[in-house]
């Protein structure tokens, strides 16, 4: 279910409220281009941001968007289990596919803590995937800790963001060969796939989905020297997204491409003309713009 190209899905805003008619026309887009599924409503959906009743109106306008064409997997993250298992249920009421549920962040959970907490989001009943980002959660899920919850059946997989192209292998070995191994890094998703990895969560896919659905259907069918052609016209563009906050880039790539709006929710703010330029010329090295 869960493999290939999957943007972590902007929430689209205009004058500071959710742009819903956008959304739709975003998911759309994505279908259009060949995105393999959706991830609305993660941190690259301005979560922390959204209060709860558009958290849920979100994911349900995207579920019912899609109608069924590609798998929804929706964030429902939070460093407080029981927000998270509303989130999750909020998540299977409205027909989401999975759920991609974070390690909590800032609390610095035990490795016995974060067995508590998925466990009880996982006896919602809704597939999980686990999100592991020590970068930015700080605490770091350990491999044979993955392999004690991949036993339970709802937990079906990891979207990796470590960076560390060895936990793939590690976690095969805890987690066994058929748990769903995706990429949380733009940069060495090849890598990641050719570790064992099956796809991408991208931020990048936001603004170059066709190009990112390619490039993990080349890894897929074996095919690196095609993915690495189109990873070198993307290396740039990973790079500019991420000058400043993730989601920033992305939003501002596609105010060029006339998707959306550059407008986001404080405390973050729109890019430096500095970064600006960088996103341009990493869009035209891509073949996005002229």
């Amino acid at each position: 279910m869960i493999k290939g190209s999957f943007p972590a899905l902007v929430t689209p805003f205009t004058n500071g409220q959710l742009d819903l008619d956008t959304l739709k026309k975003l998911v759309e887009w994505h279908f259009e281009q060949g995105s393999h599924g959706l991830v609305p409503v993660g941190t690259t959906g301005e979560s922390p941001t959204l209060n709860h009743s558009e958290h849920d109106l979100v994911v349900q306008t995207v579920v019912d968007a899609v109608a069924g064409r590609f798998p929804v997997v929706a964030g429902a993250g939070s460093n407080n289990t029981s927000e998270t298992v509303r989130l999750v249920k909020a998540a299977k009421a409205a027909g989401a596919d999975a759920a991609l549920v974070v390690t909590p962040y800032y609390n610095k959970p035990t490795q016995r803590g974060l067995i508590e907490h998925f466990t009880q989001a996982a006896n919602c009943g809704l597939p999980l995937i686990i999100y592991n980002i020590p970068g930015r959660s700080v605490v770091d899920m350990m491999p044979e800790t993955m392999g004690e919850l991949a036993k339970h059946d709802m937990i079906v997989g990891v979207k990796d963001a470590t960076g560390d192209l060895a936990r793939v292998p590690n976690q095969r070995l805890f987690c066994g060969t058929d748990f769903v191994q995706v990429s949380g890094e733009d940069p060495t998703a090849i890598g990641f796939n050719a570790q064992g990895g099956v796809g991408c969560i991208s931020v990048t896919a936001n603004v170059a989905p066709k190009l990112c659905s390619e490039m993990q259907l080349a890894t897929l069918a074996g095919d690196y020297a095609s993915a690495l052609a189109i990873n070198d016209r993307l290396m740039p563009l990973h790079r500019a997204i991420f000058t400043e906050p993730g989601l920033v880039g992305a939003k501002y790539g596609m105010s060029l491409l006339g998707l959306c709006s550059d407008e986001v929710r404080s405390p973050l703010t729109t890019l430096t003309d500095e970064t600006k330029e960088k996103m341009r010329a990493a869009m035209v090295h891509a073949g996005l713009l002229n």
